[in-house]
């Protein structure tokens, strides 16, 4: 959204001052082999979330995570166009830009702002999830927040957050087969948060693929 109330703090801000800060978690999990099955997870998410109240919508970003797969498979690199790419056809439009004023979410609880150097600093945050300073499940988790609290687009920031993730982990081979656990509000000043994201991601990770070993279902 990019309306609402103008006297809230700015959470990107608040985001960008605690990111560098955050205690990621270790993770131990292991790279799955290039045989492994792309589970459905985020496709069972997006389906089970939306399917009932938005048929075409459901259609739309369904198409949009066949892309954002598509370009993780190619190893291409997470960048605003490429999102903006997807999001287009989420939204059914023409071109998705960055937005040109500031965006509120939760009810007008959240402002993220704007400056001049807003796109560029996204583009630069968005290039670090393929850096292997940090575990997947952290990089993973910090991509997915980086586009929820830069809020680019004016509208299906959500959506886009989780298109970002799935690309993450499918461009180094990491599938989910639960994804439903991810859902839950996240607020831009909440470090200790952002660290139990990317813990309960490494959990996620880690018991798909040891059912995948398993051979039972998902």
């Amino acid at each position: 959204m990019t309306s609402g109330p103008s006297h809230h703090p700015d959470a990107l801000a608040d985001w960008l001052r605690v990111r560098p800060q955050i205690s990621w978690p270790r993770w131990s999990g292991t790279r799955p082999d290039a045989g492994t099955p792309a589970y459905d997870g985020f496709r069972n998410f997006f389906t089970t979330t939306r399917g009932s109240r938005d048929a075409e919508g459901t259609k739309r970003v369904l198409t949009a995570l066949d892309l954002a797969l598509a370009d993780a498979a190619q190893g291409r690199r997470l960048s605003f166009a490429l999102l903006a790419g997807w999001q287009r056809t989420v939204l059914d439009q023409d071109s998705a830009p960055f937005r040109t004023v500031p965006a509120f979410a939760k009810a007008g609880r959240e402002r993220y702002g704007l400056t001049p150097d807003t796109p560029a600093c996204f583009e630069r945050c968005l290039s670090e999830s393929a850096h292997r300073d940090l575990p997947l499940p952290s990089r993973a988790a910090r991509a997915y927040l980086d586009v929820l609290f830069f809020h680019p687009f004016e509208d299906g920031n959500a959506r886009a957050a989780m298109l970002a993730l799935a690309f993450v982990l499918t461009r180094e081979r990491v599938p989910l087969d639960q994804v439903h656990p991810l859902q839950a509000t996240r607020w831009a000043d909440d470090a200790d948060g952002a660290a139990d994201l990317a813990a309960l991601l490494g959990i996620l990770v880690t018991a798909a693929e040891r059912r995948r070993s398993d051979g039972r279902p998902s």
